[in-house]
């Protein structure tokens, strides 16, 4: 469960205050996947690294009482001086996971080669991508995070591994993922919310959420 309890988050931009919550409470119970419609510019990423505890509400309180994911395609805590192999131990001690476990999974599944025992920094994006994905399937949680739909890569062997794995998790797993579209929430979830003017309003149906979303997009 994730619980937000009157949480407010606000940025200065150097000429205003953009708030992106203003009070906002709400719940969401494992098996009630939920997703959230939010145009670019509203603080969806903020949102959702709220969530994931990444970053901390200026005021209120945010409960979690279950195994909540980094969001994916997210690439923080993976130090660039360090290897692949230190990297995966590491972030398996961070989890409270056996690191040999978690390292053979990484180095099978984003397939490097010799490049796992290299620093991550000499990677290009596209290994590090590989990398950091096969880090999060490494792990399991009981609520995953999406950030814009599923993160994705060049590779498309390796898009077809992992696809598959995160398939199965994503089955037996609570979903909350944020976009500007709907229909990448289609996919995940029953119920949707709609961020807007520093609210989030909830509703029972993607379909309600979608009629408030297209109202204020297009107006």
């Amino acid at each position: 469960m994730i619980e937000f309890r009157d949480v407010s988050k606000s940025f200065w931009t150097g000429t205003q205050r953009k708030v992106i919550l203003d009070r906002v409470s709400f719940r969401v119970e494992l098996g009630n996947s939920l997703g959230i419609l939010a145009p670019n510019g509203t603080g969806k990423t903020t949102l959702i690294n709220m969530m994931a505890g990444l970053e901390k509400p200026d005021e209120g309180t945010i409960t979690r009482t279950s195994r909540i994911s980094f969001p994916l395609g997210f690439m923080g805590g993976v130090v660039g001086r360090h290897t692949g192999r230190e990297n995966a131990r590491y972030i398996a001690q961070l989890y409270g996971l056996d690191p040999d476990y978690v390292e053979a999974f990484s180095r099978w599944m984003c397939g490097l080669e010799e490049y796992f025992d290299m620093p991550v920094g000499t990677y290009s994006s596209g290994m590090k991508a590989r990398f950091c994905f096969s880090l999060l399937l490494a792990l399991e949680f009981d609520i995953y995070l999406i950030d814009e739909g599923m993160p994705s890569t060049t590779d498309v062997e390796f898009n077809k591994k992992a696809g598959g794995i995160l398939r199965e998790r994503l089955e037996k797993s609570t979903i909350i993922v944020v976009s500007h579209q709907a229909a990448t929430l289609e996919k995940f979830c029953r119920s949707a919310a709609v961020l807007k003017d520093g609210q989030l309003h909830m509703f029972d149906t993607l379909e309600e959420a979608k009629a408030l979303y297209d109202y204020q997009t297009q107006g």
